[in-house]
């Protein structure tokens, strides 16, 4: 039971400290849309997102109102297109997304995921569709959201799925240039890509969750490092169990709106995201906890250890909140959307191989990246390619959003505002990898991928 030192302490952090639900997100089952026409299915597709979606947003608002709990975003995920999509006859897959968009402006969402493709171990007719679609689709829609995953423990990594997005990332760049590449900001190339993640631009509906469900994700990288302030300079055994205190109270937060959204919406709870997802606000920084662990400044050295502690300490306190817990869970570090690591790539101290290093760690990747316009789609490929390694490799998550900047370099900015914040345009290794792209074929799993 709360008393009453729980709920000032909670109101202080929402009022001061930057804490809030990210996001509720809806997931939604597409495959009964599928149909050999292409037009019905985009039509059977807007229904039904508009017939389980009608409330999600106005359900959200009330709760916000009735508990005084900022929820900052009402999203929708649903099935990877590609497989809803494979049955029709056409190759015109925007139609698609075209109606994936028109369904998030009628709910009223800020965004929907699900123009996505898995294709770690090969492509289908349908991903191979989807794929080539997807820098039409984001340059003519503004709401929809794209990811491909490439590579898992258990299959490897697709190096033919990697070598196209690279060019897909520099060909959406190029159609969205007068927005600074903003539809590289919608795309995601995962590895080991999960089912239930509430957070764009990743989220999906997997194959394995039901016909609908409301995931939640929270955030408070404000509160964690408020709390830190109170034990400046105390041993890392007391940081740890200050950040899983914090991270307990959080969560207990989101579980208490999660299940409020459930009811209301007579759908089934999944789970419980907690992700410290920055925003641009000052205060809102992941990179300013690592910072206030006594880091002189973000992407020193110290910097991957400091960020290992943050992100298991929240896991730890997080899991203990709630019954169901899951999506990424844990520290995300997208430089464009947080104002700590703006701040350290304009100084010069975080760079691209430190932010890689971190992403060993991290929850997910490299995230929000914005690197010079004249970067070639082989020497993002293989940008791809390390990052999906370091996935496979320690059985994680891992996810590349690169913004190759047209028109830009190295010192400029590129402005995507909201949530998306800036990114100062930080340089890539000058050498090339085009011959080690340009082999293919499938990097073979790992050993520990022999697990049965």
């Amino acid at each position: 039971m709360l008393n009453q030192s729980d709920i000032l302490q909670t109101l202080d952090m929402i009022d001061n400290q930057h804490l809030d639900i990210r996001t509720i997100t809806m997931g939604i089952s597409l495959r009964d849309c599928a149909d050999p026409d292409i037009h019905r299915c985009a039509d059977k597709i807007y229904s039904k997102i508009c017939s389980r979606a009608e409330k999600l947003v106005a359900t959200g608002c009330a709760i916000e109102s009735e508990y005084g709990i900022p929820i900052v975003n009402k999203r929708i995920s649903v099935t990877p297109v590609a497989l809803v999509a494979e049955s029709c006859e056409s190759v015109e897959y925007v139609r698609i997304a075209e109606a994936l968009d028109r369904a998030a402006a009628t709910c009223g969402v800020n965004f929907i995921g699900g123009y996505s493709a898995l294709v770690h171990k090969g492509y289908t007719t349908g991903d191979h569709r989807l794929i080539d679609s997807i820098p039409e689709a984001l340059a003519t829609t503004s709401l929809v959201c794209s990811s491909v995953n490439v590579a898992t423990t258990k299959a490897g990594i697709n190096m033919d799925a990697v070598a196209q997005m690279g060019r897909i990332i520099k060909e959406t760049a190029e159609r969205t240039a007068d927005s600074g590449g903003l539809g590289c900001a919608k795309l995601v190339v995962f590895a080991n890509a999960v089912e239930d993640n509430p957070f764009m631009a990743g989220a999906f509906h997997g194959v394995g969750e039901p016909e609908c469900v409301i995931n939640v994700g929270v955030s408070g990288p404000g509160v964690v490092c408020h709390a830190l302030k109170e034990v400046h300079g105390q041993p890392f055994d007391v940081v740890a169990e200050t950040i899983k205190r914090t991270a307990f109270r959080v969560t207990r937060m989101g579980q208490l709106v999660a299940r409020e959204a459930s009811a209301r919406l007579n759908v089934p709870f999944g789970v419980v995201d907690l992700s410290l997802a920055p925003t641009p606000a000052v205060g809102d920084s992941v990179a300013r906890i690592l910072e206030e662990m006594g880091l002189e400044v973000c992407g020193t050295h110290g910097t991957t250890a400091a960020l290992a502690l943050l992100n298991d300490a929240v896991k730890k306190g997080g899991v203990m909140a709630s019954s169901h817990v899951g999506g990424l869970s844990g520290a995300f570090i997208p430089v464009s959307e947080d104002e700590g690591m703006i701040a350290a790539a304009e100084r010069g101290t975080l760079a691209l191989d430190k932010l890689e290093a971190m992403t060993c760690v991290c929850s997910v990747g490299l995230d929000m990246i914005a690197v010079p316009g004249d970067t070639s789609a082989e020497t993002i490929s293989a940008i791809i390619a390390d990052e999906t390694a370091i996935g496979v490799s320690n059985n994680k998550t891992t996810a590349v959003r690169l913004i190759p900047a047209p028109g830009k370099a190295v010192g400029d900015r590129v402005e995507f505002g909201g949530l998306l914040g800036s990114a100062p345009v930080m340089p890539v290794h000058p050498e090339g990898a085009d011959a080690f792209i340009a082999r293919g074929g499938r990097i073979p799993a790992p050993l520990q991928s022999l697990r049965n």
